[in-house]
């Protein structure tokens, strides 16, 4: 699959894609999601939006472009994730929003999660788009620094990769509501990298100081 651009002039500064173009990748993701990428057709994403395939081809020229357009969308909000962890000046801190930013928007996207993790097409994809190499580049400097990391931190890092992916998309986990499934993925998450929050880690070392201060005093 080649790499498309947007059509000329298909995007405003300020709004993104346009309203038709909105709905066409709504439609879209919704049938990746069910039939996957291979599976969906223009036609059937123009019978879902109640339009032309024209219309359809009026918004995007390829079939590719809404398959880019539709993972750019995924990606948006960890772009964004990336961007306020690289703003932190401690590195604990910075892994920490990283963690919990990324495991917010994975719960509340499930579905764009899951089309995004799970497709084979857009997965091959992805694995060749320079653009989401650079993003993932970014997070592993992040989770685990620049040197490069021994092994055990590869593996780590490899879970919880996989921990996000199934932990949100999984049967098992369908029943469970946004708020209970973020926290305990952020839990377990952590637990995978053997870090802790870095506020949690604050106030603990906060609190063996007064219980230093408190047994000086008492003694």
């Amino acid at each position: 699959m080649s790499t498309p651009g947007p059509s000329e002039g298909s995007r405003t500064p300020a709004a993104g894609w346009s309203a038709a173009q909105a709905r066409v990748l709504t439609a879209a993701l919704e049938l990746f999601a069910t039939h996957g990428v291979s599976g969906t057709s223009l036609q059937m994403i123009a019978s879902a939006i109640g339009v032309t395939k024209a219309a359809v081809y009026h918004q995007f020229r390829t079939k590719e472009e809404i398959v880019l357009a539709v993972a750019e969308l995924g990606l948006a909000e960890l772009v964004e994730a990336v961007e306020a962890a690289e703003a932190e000046p401690r590195r604990d801190r910075a892994r920490d929003v990283l963690l919990a930013k990324v495991v917010d928007t994975a719960v509340r996207r499930r579905r764009e999660t899951s089309v995004l993790r799970s497709d084979p097409v857009m997965v091959r994809f992805l694995g060749s788009h320079p653009p989401f190499q650079h993003l993932i580049e970014r997070i592993y400097r992040l989770l685990i620094g620049e040197v490069a990391p021994e092994q055990e931190t590869r593996v780590r890092v490899a879970m919880l990769s996989a921990a996000l992916g199934g932990g949100v998309s999984h049967p098992l986990v369908a029943g469970i509501d946004d708020e209970t499934l973020t926290a305990l993925l952020l839990q377990v998450t952590r637990g995978i990298l053997g870090v802790e929050a870095a506020g949690a880690a604050a106030a603990e070392a906060a609190d063996d100081v007064d219980g230093q201060e408190t047994s000086a005093t008492l003694y």
